[in-house]
């Protein structure tokens, strides 16, 4: 079976210090994957790669059984900072995600969104249970419900892999468990699924596989029943030594 997407022997360094030394990752379609480690274990960087905010110094990375090099729509991002326009609307906020196919004159003006974007965007946020909440300017949103318009807008985008880079870091425990259970439901309805996690309790809940990644590189690849506390106090005990 391909992997929607497929990273191989991905390097990555800053100043000289290695990140990313020699990650190997798959997440099919109808996967939801969670990423655990310390801070510095190279979690982020490696999804960050995936989308083209990063430069891998080598390895290979491939999206529907296509090599990458740079942005791609078919992947998309959510962030631990929510990255919306707070003075907009929800619905603008998900149309944005159209903004990579439409035409570049209308790019330019985005105020204005055809109607077939529109109607998707409402489509999107109903299934994240926001249809509700459409003409409310994101700036009046909980995080949690910010999250999951960060959320439709990558399904507005229309992308077949969503990455989410510690979606719910300030998130409340109750909103936390929305947004991942969210991710989860979006994954066995066919999308390809990997966040970035440091709560291993919501990783055991709702992933169907929880990668560790340890100096950059894996050392975990099981399932949530395999998961054992030593495998988590061995990801995590960089970090508690550091602090």
């Amino acid at each position: 079976m391909t992997s929607e997407l497929s990273i191989r022997d991905l390097h990555k360094s800053f100043g000289g210090k290695p990140v990313l030394s020699g990650v190997d990752l798959d997440v099919h379609a109808g996967e939801f994957v969670a990423v655990l480690g310390a801070n510095g274990s190279g979690k982020s960087t490696a999804l960050r790669c995936v989308v083209g905010l990063q430069t891998a110094d080598s390895g290979t990375i491939t999206l529907g059984g296509q090599d990458i090099a740079g942005p791609h729509q078919r992947a998309a991002m959510v962030f631990q900072q929510i990255h919306l326009v707070r003075r907009r609307s929800a619905l603008d906020n998900v149309c944005a995600g159209a903004l990579g196919r439409l035409p570049l004159l209308r790019s330019f003006t985005p105020a204005v969104f055809p109607r077939s974007v529109r109607e998707e965007a409402m489509e999107c946020l109903d299934r994240v249970g926001l249809a509700d909440r459409a003409a409310s300017p994101a700036g009046k949103l909980s995080g949690g419900q910010q999250q999951r318009v960060a959320i439709a807008r990558a399904l507005c985008q229309r992308a077949r892999v969503v990455l989410a880079d510690e979606p719910v870091s300030a998130l409340d425990p109750s909103a936390a468990d929305q947004v991942v259970a969210l991710l989860a439901d979006l994954a066995r309805e066919g999308l390809a699924v990997a966040a970035v996690l440091h709560q291993p309790d919501l990783a055991r809940k709702y992933a169907k596989r929880i990668v560790g990644l340890l100096h950059g590189k894996v050392a975990v690849n099981a399932s949530p029943m395999d998961l054992t506390e030593s495998d988590v106090d061995a990801l995590y005990a960089p970090e508690r030594v550091a602090t």
